[in-house]
Protein backbone atom coordinates (compact mmCIF):
# COMPACT_ATOMS: atom_id res chain seq x y z
CA UNK A 1 0.00 0.00 0.00
CA UNK A 2 1.37 3.38 -0.99
CA UNK A 3 -0.50 6.63 -0.49
CA UNK A 4 1.07 9.97 -1.40
CA UNK A 5 -0.67 13.15 -0.27
CA UNK A 6 -0.10 16.60 -1.73
CA UNK A 7 -1.71 20.03 -1.81
CA UNK A 8 -1.17 21.24 1.71
CA UNK A 9 0.24 24.63 2.56
CA UNK A 10 -0.24 27.88 4.44
CA UNK A 11 -3.54 29.68 3.94
CA UNK A 12 -5.39 32.49 5.66
CA UNK A 13 -8.59 31.83 7.57
CA UNK A 14 -11.51 31.70 5.18
CA UNK A 15 -9.35 30.37 2.38
CA UNK A 16 -9.45 27.11 0.47
CA UNK A 17 -7.17 24.22 -0.35
CA UNK A 18 -7.53 20.99 -2.29
CA UNK A 19 -5.65 17.96 -1.06
CA UNK A 20 -4.88 15.00 -3.32
CA UNK A 21 -3.82 11.46 -2.52
CA UNK A 22 -2.40 9.18 -5.18
CA UNK A 23 -2.74 5.49 -4.43
CA UNK A 24 -0.76 2.49 -5.63
CA UNK A 25 -0.02 -1.05 -4.55
CA UNK A 26 -3.64 -2.08 -4.11
CA UNK A 27 -6.90 -2.07 -6.05
CA UNK A 28 -7.99 1.47 -5.18
CA UNK A 29 -11.50 1.12 -6.53
CA UNK A 30 -12.25 -1.78 -4.19
CA UNK A 31 -11.75 0.17 -0.96
CA UNK A 32 -13.60 2.85 0.90
CA UNK A 33 -11.18 5.69 1.58
CA UNK A 34 -10.88 8.25 4.34
CA UNK A 35 -9.09 11.39 5.44
CA UNK A 36 -7.63 11.63 8.93
CA UNK A 37 -5.89 14.61 10.50
CA UNK A 38 -3.64 15.14 13.46
CA UNK A 39 -3.12 18.51 15.05
CA UNK A 40 0.00 19.30 17.09
CA UNK A 41 -0.16 17.66 20.50
CA UNK A 42 -3.43 15.88 19.74
CA UNK A 43 -4.47 12.42 18.69
CA UNK A 44 -5.63 11.49 15.21
CA UNK A 45 -9.09 12.70 14.20
CA UNK A 46 -11.27 11.11 11.54
CA UNK A 47 -12.35 13.74 9.00
CA UNK A 48 -14.30 12.09 6.19
CA UNK A 49 -14.99 8.84 4.33
CA UNK A 50 -16.15 8.02 0.81
CA UNK A 51 -17.33 4.64 -0.39
CA UNK A 52 -15.98 2.80 -3.41
CA UNK A 53 -18.46 4.20 -5.95
CA UNK A 54 -18.72 7.71 -4.48
CA UNK A 55 -22.38 7.18 -3.66
CA UNK A 56 -21.91 7.77 0.06
CA UNK A 57 -19.84 10.35 1.92
CA UNK A 58 -19.65 11.11 5.63
CA UNK A 59 -18.03 13.94 7.53
CA UNK A 60 -17.00 14.84 11.04
CA UNK A 61 -19.25 17.51 12.50
CA UNK A 62 -16.26 19.84 12.72
CA UNK A 63 -15.88 19.96 8.92
CA UNK A 64 -19.41 19.28 7.67
CA UNK A 65 -20.55 21.86 5.16
CA UNK A 66 -17.00 23.10 4.56
CA UNK A 67 -15.08 20.06 3.30
CA UNK A 68 -15.92 17.79 0.36
CA UNK A 69 -14.38 14.38 -0.21
CA UNK A 70 -14.24 12.90 -3.70
CA UNK A 71 -12.37 10.28 -5.66
CA UNK A 72 -11.42 9.36 -9.21
CA UNK A 73 -11.02 5.61 -9.46
CA UNK A 74 -9.59 5.82 -12.98
CA UNK A 75 -6.79 8.00 -11.65
CA UNK A 76 -6.54 6.12 -8.33
CA UNK A 77 -6.75 9.45 -6.56
CA UNK A 78 -8.60 10.69 -3.49
CA UNK A 79 -9.37 14.38 -2.93
CA UNK A 80 -10.38 16.65 -0.10
CA UNK A 81 -11.70 20.07 -1.02
CA UNK A 82 -11.50 22.36 1.98
CA UNK A 83 -13.33 25.68 2.08
CA UNK A 84 -13.84 28.31 4.77
CA UNK A 85 -10.74 27.10 6.55
CA UNK A 86 -10.31 27.92 10.22
CA UNK A 87 -7.17 28.04 12.39
CA UNK A 88 -8.43 24.93 14.19
CA UNK A 89 -8.16 23.02 10.89
CA UNK A 90 -4.37 23.28 11.20
CA UNK A 91 -3.03 19.72 11.17
CA UNK A 92 -1.20 17.12 9.17
CA UNK A 93 -3.74 15.51 6.86
CA UNK A 94 -3.45 11.84 5.94
CA UNK A 95 -5.37 9.77 3.47
CA UNK A 96 -6.19 6.33 4.74
CA UNK A 97 -7.31 3.07 3.21
CA UNK A 98 -10.57 1.97 4.77
CA UNK A 99 -13.89 3.41 5.76
CA UNK A 100 -14.46 2.64 9.43
CA UNK A 101 -14.01 5.90 11.30
CA UNK A 102 -12.97 4.07 14.48
CA UNK A 103 -10.28 1.90 12.92
CA UNK A 104 -8.76 4.22 10.30
CA UNK A 105 -7.46 6.50 13.06
CA UNK A 106 -5.44 3.69 14.63
CA UNK A 107 -4.25 1.70 11.58
CA UNK A 108 -1.38 4.03 10.76
CA UNK A 109 0.17 1.46 8.43
CA UNK A 110 -2.68 2.29 6.05
CA UNK A 111 -1.92 6.03 5.98
CA UNK A 112 0.19 8.07 3.62
CA UNK A 113 3.05 10.30 4.78
CA UNK A 114 0.74 13.25 5.28
CA UNK A 115 0.58 16.84 4.08
CA UNK A 116 0.72 19.86 6.39
CA UNK A 117 -2.15 22.33 6.38
CA UNK A 118 -1.62 25.54 8.32
CA UNK A 119 -4.39 28.12 8.64
CA UNK A 120 -3.42 31.53 9.93
CA UNK A 121 -5.87 33.82 11.70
Amino acid sequence: VQLVESGGGLVQAGGSLRLSCEASGFTFGNYDMSWVRQAPGKGPEWVSTINTRSTSTTYADSVKGRFTISRDNTKKTLYLHMNSLKPEDTAVYYCAMGGNRNTVVVLKNNWGQGTQVTVSS
